[in-house]
């Protein structure tokens, strides 16, 4: 029991804080991508077409064998969380400039019009309005992320997953205990998608 309460809360975890420092990424790398300086715009591109195009299974591996052999060292956790962090935030970095534009041009005019600097115009009028498109958007991420923890497992790190694995070896009920795992990950996927339905309306 304490082994299936320690992945749970471990995929919990895991699932809250990758999501935190992906919006944190995101939101960088998409402010990188809109400002009107050639430079940080190449290289915002060049961040999500690497991290996107590369499978995220491949960057925890990459980051759990190949950092401790450049003298990086964390704990197993917080490198899972790194580079699951920093692929999503590929992802979030789009969905956020997408939500940007989908903001009508003359509301960045009025504002310039109005005094306001780029990154007053971007905090206080864009941003705001670009929120509320990309709501849903953001939350299919988030269940993206929750299901992409599960390979966590695979390098160590004791998640849902990898504990219903220690727990079919002494069991040997596959069915019984891999239908759970995953109807704790169907409730919280449906956690995300009501809660992203509520935030819309009020938004709205």
């Amino acid at each position: 029991m304490s082994l299936v309460l320690e992945g749970f809360l471990n995929t919990v975890a895991l699932t809250l804080l990758s999501f935190a420092g992906a919006l944190l990424a995101g939101l960088l790398v998409a402010v990188m991508r809109i400002v009107p300086v050639p430079l940080l715009r190449g290289a915002g591109a060049v961040y999500v077409e690497v991290w996107r195009n590369v499978p995220l299974l491949a960057w925890l591996v990459l980051f759990v064998f190949g950092l401790p052999e450049v003298g990086v060292t964390m704990p197993l956790f917080w490198t899972a969380f790194t580079a699951i962090a920093l692929y999503e935030a590929a992802f979030v970095a789009e969905a956020l400039r997408s939500g940007v534009n989908s903001v009508a041009s003359g509301q960045g005019e009025a504002a310039r019009a109005l005094g306001l600097s780029l990154r007053q115009s971007l905090r206080h009028v864009i941003l705001p309005q670009a929120l509320k498109n990309v709501v849903q958007p953001l939350a299919n991420i988030a269940i993206a992320l929750t299901m992409a923890t599960a390979l966590a497992g695979v390098v160590g790190v004791v998640d849902m997953t990898r504990a219903a694995q220690r727990i079919n070896l002494e069991l040997a009920q596959p069915l019984l205990v891999f239908t759970g795992v995953g109807l704790c990950y169907l409730v919280m996927a449906a956690g995300i998608g009501f809660g992203a339905r509520v935030l819309e309306r009020r938004l709205a």
